[in-house]
């Protein structure tokens, strides 16, 4: 059986991999991206805690009232803003205020490659160790759910399917790996899979 500890040195060897960028239209290729576009730099915290004697991943869903990515399933995080000293800072920053996380409860164990997200931003994921309980507290307007995932369900490629829906008049096609009554899918499943990759044996 793979224990916790295991997990997080695979985590850490995962990271010390160097590979490219990610963005939203990987699985699209026909789609062309304007040059010079600007993007704004944000930061998720992809938290992982030993809870049932392997690692589960905090994810959160979003409330169907904002902007950006109502109803959808997604790590804590946020823009960066100019008071945050770099991505990571915000991503600490933006899970404290969205799950309660304390940021001094968090072990920083290293960061992915960025990833593009067709609404214009360019994510860091980051990925930290939960060193003591907490009580997840979803920020009122933002977040209408904190919920855990195992790591080993979302780092197994066979879990992960290619679906496709139509937007802004064409067909995207995009990664999904459904977890009970929750659907993870865009930006959030194609950052996990190109974790889970990186973890394969």
């Amino acid at each position: 059986m793979t224990t916790a500890s295991d997990q997080i040195e695979a985590l850490r060897r995962a990271l010390a991999q160097g590979s490219a960028a990610s963005s939203d239209f990987d699985l699209n290729p026909g789609v062309v991206l304007p040059e010079g576009r600007k993007l704004r730099a944000a930061g998720v915290l992809m938290a992982v805690e030993e809870r049932t004697g392997g690692l589960d991943v905090w994810l959160t869903k979003r409330s169907s009232a904002l902007r950006h990515h109502p109803g959808q399933v997604a790590f804590p995080g946020g823009k960066q803003d100019d008071t945050d000293a770099d991505a990571t800072a915000a991503a600490l920053r933006e899970a404290e205020e969205e799950i309660g996380l304390p940021s001094a409860s968090v072990d920083i164990l290293g960061a992915l490659p960025p990833h593009e997200t067709v609404t214009g931003f360019m994510i860091t994921p980051v990925i930290g160790r939960v060193t003591a309980p907490f009580d997840p507290r979803p920020e009122p307007g933002e977040v209408a759910e904190v919920f855990a995932v195992p790591l080993a369900h979302v780092m197994d490629p066979a879990r992960y399917t290619v679906q496709s829906r139509r937007w802004r008049g064409q067909r995207r096609h995009y990664y999904a790996v459904p977890f009970g009554p929750y659907y993870i899918w865009g930006a959030t499943a194609r950052i996990l899979r190109g974790l889970a990759d990186r973890m394969a044996p």
